[in-house]
């Protein structure tokens, strides 16, 4: 009975692959977590595959230590996709209501979100997620749930996610080679939206941003719409590159202070603050200035968030969220990082951890482990839905599409 209601997370990020195991007992309304693992990502960059190899390394050596944690092998996998390739478009999708006394089903909004796929896709994109943003039955329009209503026309308007090709067969590629099978790719901000934010959140206006390593990515909210979903290409390992370059250290050591001593509040360090390199276990001679440090990583969070305000602008919505920034992911862990976003985007700032959860192990409460539990909510919720009830995020044909065969044929080699 337990593995029938086994859910497992892969998010696959550019320094750490990260791999949560779940389950629902029937009566149950939390999700339980009974296995969390990180281990350090090799073969990714930005999001993207670029060894094969090593990637498959990387991910069999984390499905194993979760797999020796639950005590039971794992077979699929919710997958988190991102990376900059990942682009969206808006479209719009029209059907005549088939049922003679003109009600709704779900057929029919199955029909016209199908329609609204029907755009062209630039060369080499493929659909990984169709939004529907809101119905118009008739005349009347802003609709969030067309079913059982009565009409003669239905439309919708939905934003279309897409990835390239090449990149998500890479990904894909890499995954079936571990010998486990994919439930579907979800992109990986909205896993993690799922995970930290909640549905009043969702209906103000909020804006979540996931600092990762090498790119952080960010989903905008409003009246329970997405409007807006972007992955930028600068992350947290920006921030230790700047360490490195400012104190003339090695990159290890870097990574160090930026963990052990790092804060994004210079006005809050004495000046004569000084730390020895020896104390932190670094080859290094002579000490540093903790407020040096601090005005390097404010310097460069404050440009990561003037970044995040450049897509909100683009929308209409800078500084117009009521229910502000929600930060997460691993970056998020820098001291005063709140304070920098409040400042910068003239919202207000929090950290946003788990929600709506229970579970003995202390990883999942960590900001970094948000993405990997998302996509187990996310497939938790497909599962209570049914495959094809109306979701708050149609999946798109990611997995039926380019990778149909690559999955046959894995399933073929593999012993």
């Amino acid at each position: 009975m337990l593995k029938d209601n086994l859910i497992t997370g892969l998010d696959i990020g550019s320094t750490a692959i990260r791999v949560v195991a779940g389950q629902k007992s029937k009566g149950e309304e939390k999700l339980k977590i009974i296995g969390a693992v990180e281990v350090p990502a090799q073969g990714i960059s930005k999001g993207v595959v670029i060894s094969v190899e090593d990637a498959v390394s990387s991910i069999s050596s984390a499905l194993e230590k979760v797999e020796r944690m639950i005590g039971q092998p794992i077979e699929q996998a919710w997958v988190g996709i991102s990376g900059s390739h990942i682009i969206n478009q808006e479209s719009k999708g029209v059907v005549a209501v088939s049922k003679a006394d003109g009600e709704i089903r779900e057929e029919d909004v199955e029909r016209v979100i199908e329609a609204a796929k029907a755009i062209a896709t630039p060369p080499n994109y493929e659909i990984l997620h169709v939004i529907p943003k809101n119905f118009t039955v008739d005349s009347q329009t802003g609709i969030k749930d067309p079913i059982g209503m009565s009409g003669i026309r239905l439309e919708v308007e939905t934003q279309i996610v897409q990835g390239l090709t090449s990149q998500i067969k890479n990904l894909t590629k890499c995954i079936y080679r571990t010998g486990i099978d994919i439930d579907d790719l979800v992109l990986s901000i909205l896993a993690t939206a799922e995970s930290v934010l909640t549905n009043r959140q969702k209906e103000l206006g909020v804006v979540v941003v996931n600092l990762g390593g090498a790119t952080s990515s960010l989903a905008v909210f409003e009246e329970n719409d997405v409007l807006q979903t972007t992955v930028l290409p600068i992350g947290s390992e920006y921030v230790t590159n700047d360490i490195a370059l400012g104190l003339k250290i090695s990159i290890d050591t870097a990574e160090k202070i930026k963990i052990r001593e790092g804060s994004c509040l210079p006005k809050e360090v004495k000046k004569n603050d000084l730390v020895k390199y020896a104390e932190l276990g670094a080859p290094e001679d002579g000490d540093f200035s903790r407020k040096e440090v601090a005005e390097i990583i404010e310097a460069r969070i404050e440009e990561i968030m003037e970044n995040v305000d450049k897509e909100l602008k683009k929308i209409g919505k800078s500084g117009m969220l009521p229910a502000g920034v929600v930060l997460t992911g691993g970056g998020a862990k820098l001291d005063g990082l709140a304070e920098v976003a409040k400042n910068v985007l003239r919202l207000p700032a929090s950290l946003g951890y788990p929600r709506e959860l229970i579970s003995n192990i202390g990883k999942v409460s960590d900001l970094s482990f948000t993405t990997a539990i998302g996509l187990v909510l996310w497939g938790s919720q497909l599962q209570e839905r049914g495959r094809h009830g109306l979701m708050p995020f149609q999946i798109g044909g990611s997995i039926e599409g380019a990778t149909k065969h690559l999955r046959k044929w894995f399933k073929n080699i593999l012993p």
